[in-house]
């Protein structure tokens, strides 16, 4: 993500020719005159920006296990990281003081507007108070006044109004400033009255869209688009009611259109939904956390099993951790050192590819829209499932193709239509990747590898079905069978080869599911020994 941001950021100095701002240093004084003074405008030329900043955030739920409430947890930590970022002082200027962007009329090009009432009202509570200022003092120096009594009540009271005025300002600029948008939310959250607080939401929500509208004032500022990235780790060693709460926050956080907010959630699937099902949140959802996962989450990355090489560098990685074997990383050091120098042709090369990848990705959303290909048809009526498919066909083709070396690497059709696939069918599809495993291992060879993954599962159809009150929640996220056996059998007869391919580049399949599977089959198999013929 950071080498897409400084990429997208020289591109755009390439097209704009406009360098971006800074908050921080001398750009602090430009930044307050801003939000004093102007009204940000959202114009044509910023909605083309293609440059962009990500603010990491990273949120531990295990550090926020002991409180009540988890999800406030959550937005307080998303409060204080923006606030941390950017300073104390603009946000609480912004709170009193800023004015929420809206769109440009027309084909305008003018990014700030001045605000007339505000700059009216300055001057004329300074002018009245330079007018107070002036009578007081005349009343209290000049002779011959300085007797007339209604003279100094009168200044002392003009001079006290409009002087009161700006105090105020000013008071609530420091009242933000000492009082954080996370200190609020905990102040809610530790009040007595807490659950009887019908608004507590509310006004948790509000403190949330201020938070927005500063971000997009920003974005204008800093002539670049903003992403809040929020890491969600250790969610899956809290317990249900908790898990529940912070993911409810995420779809809240998530609910307005055009929300800078990106949540990156790593946990494990067979740890999380047994934790939905436990709570409350599943009703309507017939207690189903896969389901409910399904519509949450829009690009699924399940990490496939670890390869050779990966084992390799994990262990060389555990070896250079080693005080006694810390020679290793000067070694590479030098090595390093030395690639840096032949550097050119690498970046070359990472550029052919990256340009092959763009193409394999266009040639496979190619047959996705053309309504002539039998692809078109399976691709699922839900809008969260298209995106999801929309998502995951360009990392399967990158990590295809950074596997180019081996022999028979697939099409892009080909890899679309096992993402399309692997979406619709998860169940079935795991099923049979399943019976595929156990009977690779007992039967290796092109023999086997010539067979399609359709037979596999139509001699192993019986076992599934005699497990299916183990695998109910996962069998309800198939869509229809006809169908799975229309694009298995006709359209797309895929042979166990290509599915051991596919296997080690499918991220939007749960890899738990096929892990489930395995136990509750050699389970069932142990059973079958164990009885008496």
């Amino acid at each position: 993500m950071r080498q897409e941001m400084a990429q997208r950021e020289e591109a755009e100095l390439r097209r704009s020719h406009q360098k971006p701002r800074s908050p921080e240093g001398w750009g602090l004084l430009p930044l307050l005159w801003y939000l004093a003074f102007y009204k940000p405008i959202i114009t044509e030329a910023h909605l083309r920006r293609k440059n962009i900043q990500f603010i990491f955030i990273r949120f531990s739920a295990w550090q926020y296990a002991g409180c009540d409430k988890l999800w406030a947890g959550l937005v307080t930590t998303l409060c204080d990281s923006i606030r941390h970022h950017f300073g104390a002082l603009p946000l609480s200027v912004y709170h009193v003081m800023g004015t929420r962007p809206r769109y440009a009329s027309g084909f305008s090009q003018k990014e700030w507007v001045l605000k007339s009432g505000a700059c009216l009202k300055l001057w004329g509570m300074l002018f009245v108070l330079a007018a107070g200022i002036t009578i007081l003092l005349v009343a209290l120096l000049v002779p011959g006044i300085k007797d007339h009594h209604a003279l100094k009540v009168v200044g002392s009271a003009v001079t006290s109004l409009s002087g009161s005025g700006l105090a105020l300002g000013a008071f609530s600029i420091l009242k933000n400033l000492l009082i954080s948008e996370k200190q609020k939310i905990e102040r809610l959250t530790n009040s007595d009255k807490f659950t009887s607080q019908l608004g507590f939401m509310s006004k948790v929500r509000n403190e949330v869209e201020v938070l927005v509208d500063f971000l997009n004032f920003m974005e204008i500022f800093e002539r670049c688009r903003l992403r809040v990235v929020l890491e969600i780790t250790s969610l899956d060693i809290c317990y249900p009611e908790k898990v529940a709460g912070v993911l409810n926050a995420m779809n809240t956080l998530l609910s307005e259109a055009n929300t800078p907010f990106i949540f990156i959630l790593a946990v494990d699937p067979s740890v999380i939904v047994p934790c939905l099902e436990q709570t409350g949140c599943m009703k309507g959802l017939a207690d189903n956390g896969y389901l409910y996962l399904n519509r949450t989450v829009t690009l699924p990355f399940s990490i496939p099993e670890m390869g050779s090489r990966s084992r390799l560098r994990f262990l060389e990685a555990a070896v250079q951790t080693r005080e006694d074997l810390m020679y290793r990383i000067i070694t590479s050091n030098v090595e390093r050192r030395r690639a840096k120098c032949r550097g050119a042709p690498a970046v070359a090369s990472r550029q052919e590819a990256d340009a092959e990848a763009v193409r394999c990705i266009h040639e496979a959303f190619h047959c996705l829209h053309d309504a002539e290909d039998p692809l078109a048809r399976y691709l699922p009526t839900s809008g969260a499932h298209v995106r999801r498919i929309v998502n995951t066909i360009p990392v399967t083709l990158r990590l295809l193709l950074h596997r180019a070396g081996t022999p028979g690497t697939p099409s892009p059709r080909a890899a679309a239509a096992w993402v399309v696939l692997a979406d619709q069918w998860p169940c079935r599809l795991s099923w049979a990747l399943q019976c595929l495993e156990d009977a690779w291992q007992c039967q290796p060879g092109p023999r086997f590898g010539a067979r399609s993954l359709w037979s596999i599962f139509q001699e192993n159809v019986g076992e599934l079905s005699a497990l299916r009150q183990p695998l109910h929640n996962v069998l309800s996220l198939d869509g229809d069978p006809e169908l799975f056996q229309t694009f298995l059998a006709c359209d797309f007869p895929f042979t166990a080869r290509a599915a051991r391919a596919f296997l080690g580049v499918t991220v939007n399949l749960d890899h738990s599911i096929r892990h489930k599977m395995g136990l509750l089959r050699g389970l069932q198999r142990l059973q079958k020994a164990a009885s008496p013929p």
